[in-house]
This record gives structure tokens, C-alpha cells and sequence, in this order.
């Protein structure tokens, strides 16, 4: 038996890239572009936030939920609360719906997070609907896409701090 076998596996510490992830997708969301390519902007946020809190659910959890959707409502200059209400409530739905499942694939992990972003897109919808905000179909069901197709990038990339 080699010693490398004997080793127990230990776990990366995943807080260095938790940090560097949210930096990331908080640039990769006030980044400017030009009005025309804007409106396809991925929701990169609510991304982030959803694979720490599938993948990593000992460290981040309905809080981090809470502290990347504030921070992001900050950053867009939403209404405060907007974005962490909708983050707080995919986030439960999320660990509710998987916790007896600890095997989440990629295909699984990929179907949770379209079902996510339009969850999100819907929630947002009827905020700003129930606020008397004039709203654009096509200025918030576009980034539906454009996640859905950039999800299996950002997976790439933070695969390794899976549990």
C-alpha cells in the first residue's frame, strides 16, 4: 500500500476563494458595457451565491444568502433588500429541496440553478410590479439566458472547493 493511500484527504480551506468568487462576480456585475450588450448581462451574483450554498453548505448558508444579495443591491443601486430577499428565499428553497441529497451532479447542479434564476427573475418581476416600477421584459429575462449558458464556466472554475 502506498503512503499516499494511508494519508487521510484533507478539505482546501475554501474561505480565500469564497472571497476572490464574490470580488469576481461583483466586478463581473458593475462592469461597464455598452447599452446594447448590457441587457444580456448574467445574473454572476447570484450565481456565485447559489454554487457556495449547494457546494459548500457548512460554510455558507442562508446568511452569506443575506450578505451577497445586500452587498449587490448596493452595488446596482437597488432597492435595499430586494436582491438578499430573493437570494435569502432561493438559497432556503435550495438546501430545503437538496438536503437529503448529497450527491448533486452537474446536470443536477444545472437544473437547480435555471429553476433559480427564474425563480429570481420572478421575484424581482412581482416586486417591481407590486411597486408601481416600469418594467422591460427584455431587460430582465435576457440575463435568463446568457446564466444559463455561463453557468458550466463559472462550475469550471470553482469545481475544485466542492465538497
Amino acid at each position: 500500500m502506498s503512503i499516499a493511500k494511508m494519508r487521510p484527504k484533507t478539505h482546501r480551506d475554501p474561505l480565500f476563494a469564497i472571497v476572490i468568487s464574490v470580488i469576481v462576480a461583483s466586478v463581473l456585475s458593475v462592469y461597464p458595457l455598452s447599452y446594447e450588450t448590457s441587457g444580456w448581462r448574467p445574473l454572476f451574483m447570484l450565481m456565485v451565491m447559489l454554487f457556495w450554498v449547494l457546494c459548500q453548505p457548512t460554510w455558507c448558508g442562508i446568511w452569506f444568502a443575506f450578505a451577497t444579495g445586500i452587498f449587490i443591491d448596493l452595488l446596482l443601486d437597488a432597492p435595499l433588500g430586494l436582491n438578499a430577499l430573493s437570494f435569502i428565499i432561493i438559497a432556503f428553497v435550495a438546501r430545503f429541496l437538496t438536503r437529503e441529497r448529497r450527491i448533486l451532479t452537474f446536470a443536477n447542479l444545472w437544473v437547480i440553478t435555471t429553476i433559480a434564476i427564474l425563480a429570481h427573475l420572478m421575484i424581482i418581476f412581482f416586486a417591481q410590479i407590486s411597486t408601481g416600477v416600469q418594467f422591460s421584459f427584455a431587460r430582465h429575462w435576457i440575463p435568463m439566458l446568457t446564466s444559463v449558458i455561463i453557468w458550466p464556466v463559472l462550475y469550471y472554475f470553482l469545481r475544485k472547493w466542492r465538497i
